[in-house]
C-alpha cells in the first residue's frame, strides 16, 4: 500500500503547553502529513526554538526527549546561536481525532492555531502528545545534533512494512548501533543493557497503539542471554571482552552486530552450533546485487574464493545477498578466545579487502577480472 506525504511550508507560530500548563510559543516551520488509502498515518511538524528554549526543553524532557531514546550527547555541543531545529511527530492515538477535523495540510494547521485559541489544554497540543524525531543545529562547520528512536521506528516506516517486527526489530538494531558507534565511552553491554530498560519503560508509559510492537520487540532484547552450550557462552564472553555491542537473536544461539571497516560498515552474524561442535561467523554485504550483476558477481566471488584457506563469499541467486562466511570445527576439543578471535577477524578482514571490488563490479561495470586483479594485484 502505498503511503503517500504531503509537505507544506509555514510561517505560523503555535502555542503548545507543558506538563505545568507552561506555554511554549514556537514558530512552526513545515507540517507534513503522511496518509495511507487516505488514513492519516504520521503527522510531523517541524518547528526551530532558541538555545534557551531548548536548554529548558532538555533539562524537562519535552516532547519525549529522554536521554535514553537520543542516539548522542550532541546537545552539549550546541551554540548560543543560532536557533535549533526539532522535527516531532505525533502520537499515532491522536491521529484519528486529527483525521476527523483536517484532510489535508492547511486544514490540519488551521484547526491546530484554532485550537490554541479556543481550547489550549487540548491533547492535541501537549508538548507529551509529542515525539521528537530529531534536533539539529546549522553551524559554520555544518549541521550537528541527533536523531531519536522515533525516527528510527516512526509509523510511516512501520506501515510501509511488509512484517512489521521484523521492520521494528531491524530498525531498533540499527539505533543501537549508530547508538555504539557514537558513545564509544559506553560501549559494553551492561550500558547497553540500562539503556533497553529505559527505553521500554518509556515506551510504556506513552501507552502509543503503535508502540506495543516495539515495547514487546524490546522486552524481547532485554532479555538476559540465554544459558545455551559451551560455544555460545564462549562466544558471548568473547564478544563482551572485544567490547562489541551485539543483540541476541530470540529463541536462536545467534549474535547479530555490526563492523565499521575502511570500505564501509555492514552486518555480522555469530552463530553457535554447539551440537555439531561448530562456530560460525558470516558478514553480510550492505548491498544486494541487482538481477543483471549476478552472474558477473558469481564469477568474481569464484575468482575471489579460488584460493582462500579459511573461509569464503557466497551468493544468495534469489534475492542477490553476499555474505563471507568463516566457521570452525572444534570436534571433541574445547573452543577458545584466540580460536574465535582468528575466525572474526579474518572474516572482517576479507569483506572490508573485497567490497570495493563487489560495489565496482556492481555500479561502475568493472568486469569481475578487472576488480579482482585490482585487489589482489
Amino acid at each position: 500500500m502505498l503511503v503517500q506525504t504531503e509537505n507544506h511550508t509555514l510561517n505560523s507560530e503555535l502555542t503548545l503547553h507543558d506538563s505545568s500548563r507552561s506555554p511554549l510559543n514556537l514558530p512552526i516551520l513545515t507540517l507534513n502529513l503522511s496518509k495511507q488509502d487516505d488514513k492519516i498515518i504520521e503527522c510531523c511538524l517541524t518547528f526551530q526554538v532558541d538555545p534557551k528554549l531548548y536548554q529548558h526543553i532538555d533539562k524537562e524532557a519535552l516532547f519525549n526527549l529522554k536521554p535514553e531514546v537520543r542516539n548522542s550527547a550532541s546537545a552539549q555541543k550546541f551554540l548560543p546561536q543560532p536557533d535549533i531545529k526539532i522535527e516531532t511527530t505525533l502520537k499515532s492515538d491522536l491521529l484519528p481525532h486529527l483525521q476527523e477535523h483536517a484532510n489535508n495540510n492547511e486544514e490540519a494547521i488551521t484547526y491546530l492555531l484554532n485550537l490554541s485559541q479556543e481550547k489550549p489544554d487540548h491533547p492535541l497540543l501537549s508538548t507529551e502528545s509529542w515525539l521528537a524525531l530529531s534536533v539539529t543545529q546549522q553551524q559554520d562547520s555544518g549541521e550537528i545534533g541527533y536523531r531519536t528512536l522515533w525516527s528510527y521506528v516512526s509509523p510511516t516506516a512501520i506501515a510501509q512494512a511488509s512484517t512489521s517486527t521484523e521492520e521494528i526489530s531491524q530498525a531498533i538494531v540499527n539505533f543501537f548501533t549508530d547508538w555504539t558507534d557514537i558513545n564509544l565511552s559506553a560501549r559494553t553491554q551492561k550500558a547497553a543493557s540500562e539503556m533497553l530498560e529505559g527505553i521500554n519503560n518509556l515506551v510504556t508509559e506513552l501507552s502509543d497503539i503503535d508502540t506495543i510492537a516495539i515495547t514487546q520487540e524490546i522486552e524481547t532484547r532485554s532479555q538476559p542471554i540465554p544459558q545455551n552450550g559451551q560455544i555460545y557462552q564462549e562466544m558471548v564472553n568473547f564478544f563482551q571482552q572485544e567490547d562489541w555491542f551485539f543483540i541476541p537473536i530470540e529463541q536462536e544461539p545467534v549474535l547479530q552486530m555490526s563492523f565499521q571497516g575502511e570500505s564501509g560498515k555492514w552486518t555480522c552474524y555469530a552463530r553457535a552450533r554447539d551440537e555439531q561442535q561448530q562456530f560460525v561467523f558470516y558478514s553480510v554485504c550492505p548491498i544486494n546485487a541487482p538481477e543483471n550483476k549476478r552472474q558477473a558477481l558469481a564469477e568474481f566471488i569464484a575468482r575471489a574464493n579460488y584460493g582462500m584457506i579459511l573461509g569464503n563469499f557466497e551468493l544468495d541467486f534469489s534475492d542477490g545477498e553476499i555474505r563471507y562466511k568463516t566457521s570452525i570445527d572444534v570436534g571433541n576439543d574445547k573452543i577458545t578466545y584466540e580460536l574465535i578471535r582468528q575466525v572474526v577477524y579474518t572474516n572482517v578482514m576479507m569483506m572490508d579487502k573485497y567490497q570495493p571490488g563487489i560495489m565496482s563490479v556492481i555500479y561502475s561495470d568493472v568486469s569481475p577480472e578487472n576488480a579482482i586483479k585490482q585487489i589482489e594485484g
